[in-house]
Formats: structure tokens, C-alpha cells, sequence
């Protein structure tokens, strides 16, 4: 397995279905404050719930069209980043971030965010990285400020959580605005 370091003390790895309870000890801290920025928190409320969660990862990684990373703090899993979707084919893909208290506030977000960007546009060849999120949740927007990314436009009552119509904001980095990508 391959760790990348985004701190002294923080790994970016890869999340997997073997990891899952792990992964839901990580939602079950997390559950009041990311779940209504990242709805599919409630989705893992069990053991098997969550090892669904991570081999749907799984299984779109190896048809590459998601994926999903753990961001470890001194050894343990806070946060994650994902490709919620990813078109090679079509040049585009989706990123997002949630961590959990004990994570927050030390930029590891931005730092797993940036290198999920530079993969696509360098490795991948990918035109365009998206990032979406409620108007609410400032946190997530100003990530997408701090990587550079412009505000598209939002999409009104676009989703519905717990019974209410929601609006997402729509971000967006091409790869020519991406440094050393514009050459």
C-alpha cells in the first residue's frame, strides 16, 4: 500500500473494504457534522453498511470512475477524499473532502484536495475537476477558493436532504488554470 505524506503528522492512503471498521469508526465520530455536507455518512450506520460503502469504491475504482482516500492523523483515519465521479473519457471529474473535528482546521483537506487535482490534469489527462457543495457549508467553498476554483453557478433546490430541497454550489478548475498545465 502507498502512503503519501500531507504533514509531519498526516498520510493520504487508499480507503478499502478491508478497512471498514475503521472507516465507520471514523463516520460514527464524524456523522453530526458531516452528514449534512456529505449525505452517504448516513448511509454507513453498521459494519456491513460501511464495507458497501468502500467496495462501491472499490468497484468504481476498478471501472474507473471514482475513488476513494483516507487522510490519517497520527495513525488514525479522520477524514477522507474522493473522486465522487470521474470521466476519463468525457475529461471531467467530480472531488470531495470530509473531515472529521479532530482533523479539521489544519488544511488537510486543501492538501489531499490539490494532489487529487494534479493527478487528473497530469496523470490523467483530465480537462475539468468539479467541486460541489450547499452554499452553507463555507468550509467546503472556501477549500475550492484556496484551490483556485471558480464559483460556476448554483443549482437551485438541486437535491433533497431529510425531507427539504437543497442548493449546490458548482465549482470548477480547468486544466489550463492549473499551474505548470497552461504551457
Amino acid at each position: 500500500m502507498f502512503a503519501v505524506q500531507l504533514t509531519d503528522d498526516a498520510q493520504l492512503r487508499p480507503l478499502e473494504p478491508w478497512q471498514a471498521e475503521e472507516f465507520l469508526a471514523h463516520i460514527d465520530r464524524s456523522r453530526d457534522v458531516v452528514d449534512p455536507w456529505v449525505p452517504w455518512a448516513s448511509r454507513s450506520t453498521d459494519l456491513d453498511s460501511a464495507r458497501a460503502m468502500l467496495q462501491r469504491f472499490a468497484d468504481r475504482q476498478a471501472a474507473d470512475t471514482g475513488r476513494l482516500y483516507g487522510i490519517w492523523l497520527d495513525g488514525t483515519l479522520v477524514g477522507t477524499t474522493m473522486f465522487v465521479g470521474f470521466d476519463a473519457a468525457g475529461g471531467v471529474c467530480e472531488l470531495g473532502t470530509a473531515v472529521e473535528p479532530a482533523g479539521q482546521g489544519r488544511g488537510l483537506a486543501t492538501l489531499a484536495a490539490r494532489l487529487l487535482i494534479d493527478w487528473a490534469f497530469r496523470v490523467r489527462g483530465l480537462h475539468r475537476v468539479e467541486w460541489k457543495c450547499r452554499p452553507e457549508n463555507v468550509a467546503s467553498s472556501n477549500i475550492a477558493r484556496r484551490l483556485g476554483m471558480t464559483l460556476d453557478g448554483t443549482l437551485r433546490q438541486e437535491f433533497d436532504y431529510q425531507g427539504k430541497r437543497h442548493d449546490t454550489e458548482v465549482w470548477s478548475l480547468l486544466a489550463d488554470e492549473w499551474p505548470g498545465r497552461g504551457d
